[in-house]
């Protein structure tokens, strides 16, 4: 059976005949079945709404209530995407511009202040022709809110405070210990820091608690080296420091050179020096070179010379001791050939030397 004598049984219908149309003709709609149409109604016309305001009301209702739902998913996708960039700006996946004034140092300082720091001004430079391109790292302050501690990137925090900029940076919420180690990965990368500071700062994160393994991560060195550099910085006082400045061309040995001597100096050996207007004014290095300069030990005087004379008491040989060497003169005018007569017998002068140092 049809699927259209299906439909007539169920709902009553008589099966009529298909009248004849021609080829051209389309077909005519068949009539609904009654139940079907009684069951389906169209809907009603205006005149219909019209007679049957409850009908109006509830569909100005429903329109209203499609309305606030529209606005309120619009309002919640807003406070999405904004807890969305928030998220992100706390795990430190997005760059943000903040104003220098709202930064603060890292509670361990890692650079030593040079006030003659010519490569500041060519960075200012740098940022003011083609901006900021290496992001600072910062961390949201842990006790004063709406302010920043930076990890690294001070410098460029000097400069955008120059060029009366913001500065961009990543925000990331680190912990005492990740931020150290952050600040002293960038400056072991950077390669940036001179020995002095490498020193400072190995001390600082020392009293400030942290524990050897925390240390040697943040600075990138052995327990050998680490042992060294807190020594030369418990060596060299700070004030001689931020006198001297970073130095970044006297390296390891010229350190613990300048260390030892400060160790033997008298006490205020360098304070007229680094009283004086002029040694300020001079670069970094340079204060570093006078400094040890001032620091070194006075020269020994050489012993006066020893003459040896003749019994007739003529000065015939005159003998110069240095520590390591000693010279023998002849004075060919008063013994001629004397030199030459002891060179040849040198070879028996030796050997007698040495039997007798052999000799129990």
């Amino acid at each position: 059976m049809s699927r259209k004598s299906n439909l007539d049984a169920l709902f009553g219908a008589k099966p009529q005949s298909k009248p004849a149309t021609s080829p051209e003709a389309p077909p005519a709609p068949a009539p609904e079945p009654e139940p079907f149409a009684a069951a389906n109604p169209n809907p009603p016309e205006p005149e219909f709404a019209a007679a049957n305001p409850r009908a109006q009301e509830s569909r100005v209702l429903e329109r209203s209530r499609s309305g606030a739902v529209r606005a309120m998913s619009s309002t919640l996708r807003g406070l999405a995407a904004r807890a969305d960039a928030a998220a992100e700006i706390e795990a430190g996946t997005v760059v943000v511009e903040i104003e220098p004034e709202r930064i603060d140092d890292s509670f361990i300082a890692d650079r030593v202040a040079d006030a003659n720091d010519p490569g500041l001004a060519a960075l200012v430079e740098s940022i003011r022709e083609s901006g900021q391109q290496v992001p600072i790292l910062v961390r949201p302050h842990p006790e004063v809110p709406e302010r920043y501690q930076v990890a690294y990137g001070r410098r460029r925090i000097q400069a955008a405070r120059r060029l009366d900029r913001s500065v961009r940076a990543v925000v990331r919420p680190l912990t005492d210990a990740e931020l150290v180690v952050a600040q002293g990965k960038e400056n072991l990368e950077r390669q940036d820091l001179s020995y002095i500071e490498r020193a400072f700062f190995a001390l600082r994160l020392e009293e400030h608690g942290f524990p050897r393994a925390t240390i040697t991560a943040a600075m990138g060195v052995g327990k050998g080296d680490l042992s060294t550099l807190i020594s030369v910085a418990r060596t060299v006082p700070a004030e001689i420091v931020r006198a001297i400045g970073p130095a970044p061309a006297a390296g390891r040995p010229r350190w613990m050179l300048l260390a030892e001597r400060i160790k033997a100096a008298r006490p205020g050996r360098v304070a007229s020096l680094l009283a004086d207007a002029g040694f300020q004014e001079r670069p970094t290095n340079e204060r570093f070179a006078a400094v040890l300069n001032a620091l070194a030990p006075p020269a020994a005087k050489p012993p006066a010379p020893q003459v040896w004379s003749d019994e007739a008491g003529r000065g015939i040989a005159r003998i110069e001791r240095r520590p390591d060497r000693v010279a023998l003169s002849f004075d060919e005018t008063l013994e001629p050939g004397l030199a030459d007569y002891v060179l040849d017998r040198l070879p028996e002068i030796l050997a007698a030397y040495r039997a007798g140092r052999a000799r129990p």
